[in-house]
This record gives structure tokens, C-alpha cells and sequence, in this order.
């Protein structure tokens, strides 16, 4: 078994049930300036970049407003539509508890992914937060990875990678560490599941007893 020194979390799909939340923050702003409807699957191509990258391409002139109207819609309707994973805090207090460096990589915006950690409780687990913002090349290019190597100068043998899509499988791969995928609201599980992950796993509880078992070594 790896000795792991350092988590990295995905956020979307990964530290909390997000993703309808993200399609319909998307599906308001399309109607409300492109009067579009616009389905779960045409977002989940946009995956990837950031959201102001995202709302850019969308809006154009409009991207402005439409980046206010998508920050407000996402920030007052997380409760409505956002659901924490039980278990999933007792693994990150686990981890903690064992002096573990834990931080996030996400495609997502830092104004969205400090929402989402905030309203989950989530944000004082984690020291590093390497966003869609603060790396010169999104998802699935391993810079948020490399530069969470370099923060802690570790070799790529003692971090692990956590989250749920392709593209987390894939910029663990380019960044040369393992990754533990886990699919439980994976919006793309068979995908993941044929790229032959490091791990693969489909409850938290299976997630937590893998986690305590790195712990013993």
C-alpha cells in the first residue's frame, strides 16, 4: 500500500452532490440571455474550464451580467439543490487528525468552489485551493496537480488524486500519481470506470475504509 502524505480532492461530484446545482445555474442563464434551454449533456461537454471561461464563450457581450445573474442563481439556490455525502467529513477529520496535507483541485471558479466549501463546511480542511482561475491550463492538464507538488515538494509517489471524472483520471495520469476515483455521483462512471483508475470506488464507506487502511502503514 501507498504512503501517502497528500490528498487532493476534486470538488463537483467528489466533496458534495453539485452537479445539478451547476446544470441548472447554467439552464437559467442560457434561457434568461439566449433564450435556450440548453440539456444536462450539452453543459457537460462545456466541462473543463472555469465558469467565467465557460460564460465567456456563451455570452459574449453579455458576459457580464450573466456571470452576476449565474454567481447569485448558484449561491442562493445551493441549499436547494446541494447535498452533502455522509461520511465524507469524518474521512477529511480522519485525515487531518493524521497531519495528512489535504488541499482541492477543481475545474470549478474560486468563487464557486469557496461557495460550495463554505456552505458544506468543508473549507478549513484544506490549505491549497488550485482552481479553474489559478492555473495556466484547465482540466485535464495536471497544472494544479504539479503546482500542489511543488507547494509541498514532495515526489508524485506521495499524493493521491480523488475525484470523479475523466478528466481527474486523465491529469492524474499526466502528472505521473495515483488517483482513487469514486463514482458515487460521477456524471460519467462507465467512462471513468474504462480508463482503469488506480482505485475505483462506489460509497464513501468504501472510500473510508481504503483511507484507513493507508493510514496503517
Amino acid at each position: 500500500m501507498n504512503n501517502f502524505s497528500t490528498y487532493v480532492f476534486d470538488v463537483d461530484g467528489t466533496l458534495a452532490q453539485t452537479n445539478e446545482l451547476i446544470f441548472e445555474s447554467f439552464r437559467y442563464v442560457s434561457k434568461k440571455y439566449l433564450n435556450k434551454n440548453v440539456s444536462n449533456e450539452e453543459i457537460i461537454s462545456l466541462f473543463g474550464p472555469s465558469e467565467d471561461v465557460i460564460l465567456k464563450e456563451l455570452m459574449h457581450d453579455e458576459f457580464h451580467p450573466a456571470r452576476k445573474d449565474y454567481f447569485e442563481f448558484y449561491m442562493n439556490e445551493h441549499d436547494n439543490y446541494v447535498k452533502n455525502f455522509d461520511g465524507l467529513k469524518e474521512v477529511l477529520e480522519l485525515l487531518q487528525s493524521n497531519n495528512k496535507n489535504l488541499a482541492v483541485f477543481t475545474g470549478k471558479g474560486t468563487e464557486s468552489a469557496n461557495i460550495t466549501l463554505e456552505k458544506i463546511g468543508f473549507a478549513n480542511f484544506f490549505e491549497i485551493l488550485s482552481t479553474g482561475d489559478n492555473v495556466k491550463n484547465h482540466k485535464p492538464a495536471p497544472d494544479g496537480i504539479i503546482n500542489i507538488l511543488e507547494h509541498y515538494n514532495i515526489p508524485e509517489s506521495e499524493l493521491l488524486m480523488i475525484g470523479d471524472s475523466p478528466h481527474d483520471v486523465e491529469a492524474s495520469n499526466k502528472a505521473n500519481v495515483k488517483i482513487a476515483s469514486v463514482v458515487w455521483d460521477s456524471y460519467a462512471p462507465q467512462e471513468v470506470k474504462a480508463m482503469n483508475p488506480d482505485y475505483i470506488f462506489y460509497t464513501v464507506e468504501e472510500f473510508k475504509s481504503f483511507i484507513e487502511s493507508t493510514l496503517k502503514n
